[in-house]
């Protein structure tokens, strides 16, 4: 990695630890550092290739040697590899995240799964976004989702919730399918051919978005159980708290055996903000659901919000945290007739 970094001209920047912060798939990332104007920046060093090859405690190309001082029929190939710098320094995949969960899922269901809904909600954003610059998504699926620890919260909001705070979540493999120029590398061929062979079909990201809601609340599911299934017969997921249900839907919408009736990953991600900010059903048992209502209650919840981060600003002058912001977000981009289509899907 040393030798990679020092042959991009990047000799300024040191490693920080030996031993990588993460693993995603094929990719390790390492802490690197980087001292400007008496100011220590720390990135992530993404580093792709076969770091298996290499031997333990030598560089690449040395001759190692068995047990029994025997020298090995051929030498250890140097791996080709593929250094990026990123500010981002991930400390965790979502995979390792949901494996770790089982007992906090069982025990404070509610807030869990609405960390849940958070973390789903950043995959669909990314999603979108890609979309946008006509980058496409090679392979959605938890160990590819990196998760970046964010600034603990107030004091005033420690607690019951401090271990759950909301860590921003990564993509991590994508290829920019426009571009056909064919690199020289043995590792980017690799990558270039997965490029040009992943489908940009929005199909793609629904069911494999759905199929993480599933991986996500610790239920077993498959592709080809999906694939088998019809829409009524999918995996139960149990209600253990107020999304569950909407959680189920929301999957069931997107693993729709017949495709023209899958909702898009911009519509789940509507869904998942009403899932988590409103309006929720008991607002249209009380009163007749109509575009007046709807406009009224996002009045209403606008107001609240900034009276909130008013009253915030008074206080102990905490900044906003991720999930302000995405409520910030949905509040800023939604308007009665959106709200009306997504709740008729939803509920």
């Amino acid at each position: 990695l040393e030798a990679e970094l020092a042959g991009k001209n990047w000799a300024a920047l040191s490693i920080l630890d030996r031993e990588p912060c993460c693993e995603s798939g094929d990719a390790w990332y390492f802490r690197v550092g980087f001292n400007f104007e008496q100011t220590q920046l720390v990135f992530a060093a993404k580093v792709s290739g076969d770091l298996g090859k290499m031997p333990r405690g030598g560089s690449p190309g040395e001759q190692s040697r068995t047990p029994s001082g025997e020298e090995p029929a051929r030498l250890a190939t140097r791996p080709v590899l593929q250094v990026l710098i990123s500010p981002e320094v991930p400390y965790q995949t979502l995979a390792g995240f949901v494996k770790g969960s089982h007992s906090l899922h069982r025990t404070s269901p509610g807030h869990y799964e609405r960390l849940a809904c958070l973390l789903l909600l950043q995959v669909c954003t990314g999603l979108e976004h890609l979309r946008v610059q006509k980058v496409c998504q090679g392979d959605l699926c938890p160990k590819n989702l990196l998760l970046v620890q964010c600034p603990c919260p107030p004091r005033s909001q420690q607690g019951k919730e401090a271990s759950l705070s909301l860590p921003r979540l990564l993509i991590s493999r994508f290829f920019k399918v426009k571009d056909k120029k064919r690199p020289c590398s043995t590792s980017q061929e690799q990558d270039w051919t997965e490029g040009l062979a992943a489908s940009p079909s929005p199909v793609a990201d629904e069911l494999n978005v759905g199929m993480l809601i599933y991986q996500v609340l610790h239920v077993d599911i498959s592709l080809e159980n999906v694939l088998g299934f019809r829409s009524n017969r999918l995996p139960e997921i149990p209600s253990l708290s107020i999304y569950s249900t909407g959680l189920k839907r929301l999957a069931m919408l997107l693993l729709h055996r017949d495709p023209c009736k899958r909702v898009s990953i911009e519509q789940a991600k509507s869904i998942l903000q009403v899932l988590l900010w409103g309006p929720r059903q008991e607002l249209f048992a009380r009163s007749k659901k109509t575009l007046t209502l709807l406009q009224s209650w996002v009045e209403v919840k606008r107001a609240l919000l900034l009276l909130k981060f008013a009253e915030n600003s008074a206080g102990a002058g905490a900044g906003l945290g991720l999930e302000e912001w995405l409520c910030c977000q949905y509040f800023k981009e939604g308007t009665e007739h959106t709200l009306y289509q997504v709740t008729q899907a939803l509920y």
